[in-house]
């Protein structure tokens, strides 16, 4: 895909994109290993947050102010007029003229979409939902990458809520339009959604639903584990029932091949004990410092700084 395309583009789901753009765009991210200097002075992100964040808020912010830009916004919606009973389409329609593009989380499944539709100015997905979280998947797939030289054929395991988890639901996708394998290791109250296993089957991906790790195979690459997610439970007592139902230590990873590749996208609880941060495959770490260089190549892209 010509790089031109994508400026002024919305980055909204990991559905929008096939193979041959996300390879465009880990290129691009590539590039930034070495691209220093402020290549978007002048420009202003708009950092809307209406629900709590911690690595995509800063991590966006920092990638801003590292380009020579600026940041506005807030964290939380209790500060904006929503809190009076504005609509998002107004909300945005008001924030973009104070901006050259924004990153929106918002806990509403399609949120991100609706703001692309009122906005005049590029439009980045930092999280809707139990949706989409592209970004994230990018600076995933960058890892992946990084610590095993390719994103095709790969073994993965994502382990933990797979019902809720964003994070895997974006990413799965992707690793299916690269022939990669799959065990999704849950509880069954919090398997992978049906309309994911179709896409996966549609895409001809392998892929086997077990509850115990011990059930995936040892030659495994990639271990991606998510935390299980108290907000997003509509009923507590669900939550209690599966809160601890996967608590990882180094133990628990010794079966397992050592090229394995060990990720989580943070933050974690009782799922990812820390003596596994001494694992020569940890990479979550790497992650975080992954997510300011592809956030940077990100606003540079649709912005217009950087060139073929």
């Amino acid at each position: 895909m010509n790089r031109a395309q994508f400026v002024g583009a919305d980055i909204l789901s990991m559905r929008d994109f096939d193979k041959n753009q996300i390879l465009t765009l880990l290129e691009v991210c590539k590039e930034f290993e070495r691209v220093q200097g402020p290549i978007l002075q002048g420009k202003i992100l708009g950092s809307f947050f209406f629900e709590p964040s911690t690595r995509t808020r800063l991590s966006f912010e920092c990638a801003m102010n590292r380009l020579g830009g600026r940041t506005i916004g807030f964290a939380e919606a209790q500060s904006t007029s929503s809190s009076k009973g504005e609509s998002l389409w107004d909300t945005i329609k008001v924030a973009e003229s104070y901006c050259d593009i924004m990153v929106l989380r918002h806990p509403q499944e399609g949120a991100a979409r609706l703001a692309a539709e009122a906005s005049a100015i590029p439009v980045i997905n930092g999280g809707d939902g139990a949706n989409q979280h592209p970004t994230q998947t990018l600076l995933d797939l960058y890892t992946i990458l990084r610590r095993a030289g390719r994103i095709d054929r790969l073994k993965v395991a994502m382990v933990g809520d797979l019902k809720y988890g964003r994070t895997v639901h974006s990413l799965i996708r992707s690793l299916a339009l690269f022939q990669c394998s799959f065990w999704l290791v849950s509880p069954p109250p919090l398997s992978m959604p049906e309309d994911f296993l179709e896409d996966l089957a549609d895409q001809g991906a392998e892929c086997e639903e077990v509850t115990d790790l011990g059930d995936v195979d040892s030659d495994l690459d990639i271990l991606y584990v998510t935390r299980i997610q108290r907000e997003r439970f509509p009923d507590p007592l669900e939550y209690e029932r599966v809160r601890n139902a996967y608590e990882l230590t180094a133990n628990s990873v010794e079966r397992f091949e050592s090229r394995l590749t060990i990720m989580h996208p943070l933050p974690r609880n009782t799922e990812l004990d820390r003596s596994l941060d001494q694992h020569p495959g940890a990479a979550y770490f790497d992650q975080v410092k992954n997510g300011v260089l592809v956030r940077k190549a990100i606003l540079a892209l649709l912005l217009g700084a950087v060139s073929e």
